[in-house]
């Protein structure tokens, strides 16, 4: 079973999605998270956001590895955790432009795809159900007003001990950007999969998310 969960930044993919996979036992799989640890691997090597080749390289060189660890899922960048780092709005604010580069995304896709193999796994990202996983039996679009998202990623950012002097407007202005970066770039542009199911998070609470596609599941699983 392969369930695909996109969705614009702080929609609340990886928060529901890490739920109903521990609830189901499937293997979840943070995309998003991959994109910022190679955003971070370019800013390591002081290199230029736009530098396709030097930060493929320095890909290679670095290694990027997502680990389990008591339930929670760890980045690591050569053999560092980078779990809080990948957070931080420097890092926010550069994603867009390094998951744009055409043959970062193609090295990431095979490793999402690798990921996924022959296992249950719950993915989300801006591009699972159109691009990764375009056959997977659940394909849920989590949208929310830009406001609730900047509220949502400032609490995030407090829940992590990330320090931010970002104020909610800045910050929703900075979701907003992010938003028309991601739905016009060329390489698998953020969109809805004609397939996928719409739920908009915007006046919903995490329990009801997670039930309304934990419904969607149990309907697909039916089916299987």
């Amino acid at each position: 079973m392969q369930v695909a969960v996109d969705g614009p930044a702080s929609a609340g993919k990886s928060t529901v999605a890490k739920i109903i996979a521990k609830k189901l036992s499937y293997v979840y799989i943070d995309t998003g998270a991959m994109y910022r640890a190679c955003t971070v691997i370019a800013r390591n090597h002081k290199l230029d956001y736009g530098d396709e080749a030097g930060i493929l390289q320095a890909i290679d060189e670095d290694g990027i590895e997502l680990k389990s660890e008591h339930g929670e899922q760890k980045v690591y960048v050569a053999g560092k955790d980078v779990s809080k780092e990948i957070r931080t709005p420097e890092i926010s604010a550069n994603v867009s432009q390094v998951s744009a580069l055409p043959k970062v995304r193609e090295k990431m896709v095979s490793l999402q795809r690798q990921m996924a193999g022959k296992t249950d796994v719950i993915m989300d990202g801006r591009d699972i159900g159109t691009t990764v996983l375009p056959d997977a039996e659940v394909k849920i679009f989590l949208v929310a007003s830009a406001r609730s998202r900047a509220e949502r990623r400032l609490l995030d950012f407090k829940e992590r001990g990330i320090e931010s002097n970002q104020t909610v407007d800045e910050i929703e202005q900075d979701i907003a950007a992010r938003d028309y970066k991601d739905s016009h770039r060329k390489i698998s542009p953020l969109k809805k999969a004609d397939d996928a199911i719409e739920i908009d998070t915007t006046n919903m609470s995490i329990e009801q998310v997670v039930d309304a596609i934990l419904a969607e599941i149990e309907k697909s699983q039916k089916n299987f």
